[in-house]
């Protein structure tokens, strides 16, 4: 399977890079903001969820990938222990709340209720895998 490389560029373009994050994993020291880029960046190992073939094929895998965004004039985080850089955190999804045309909120949200929330002037994304992929353990389950 080729490396997987996205854009997102508006709403509809991140919610897209959201499904394709979903269940990714990483510990908080990977994350960073780098204010005077006004760049955050994520290095994860994500759940590939397009590897799954056919109706009864279970083929789970994950492959390291980094996400960022540009364009980023804050950072807040809620219920993320930023002074324990080894907990890892999974992600669930990444939504926009629009707040002034194109600028707004870009949120990530994260099991067991983390969110980290950036102050973008516009929606400028980019996700890209940059390891080799190998076979994950298990597939995420979520309870209903």
């Amino acid at each position: 399977m080729n490396a997987l490389k996205l854009i997102a560029l508006d709403d509809q373009d991140l919610s897209i890079v959201s499904a394709h994050v979903q269940d990714a994993v990483m510990k908080i020291r990977d994350l960073e903001y780098l204010p005077a880029a006004k760049r955050f960046v994520l290095t994860m190992n994500r759940f590939v969820w397009e590897a799954r073939t056919g109706l009864f094929r279970q083929h789970n895998e994950r492959r390291q990938a980094v996400l960022h965004f540009d364009r980023v004039l804050g950072v807040k985080t809620n219920g993320i222990a930023r002074d324990k850089p080894a907990e890892i955190l999974s992600l669930l999804a990444i939504s926009f709340i629009e707040i002034s045309k194109p600028a707004g909120i870009v949120e990530l949200i994260f099991s067991g209720g983390g969110t980290i929330m950036l102050d973008v002037e516009c929606i400028e994304a980019r996700l890209a895998d940059i390891g080799g992929a190998w076979e994950a353990t298990s597939r995420p389950v979520h309870k209903a």
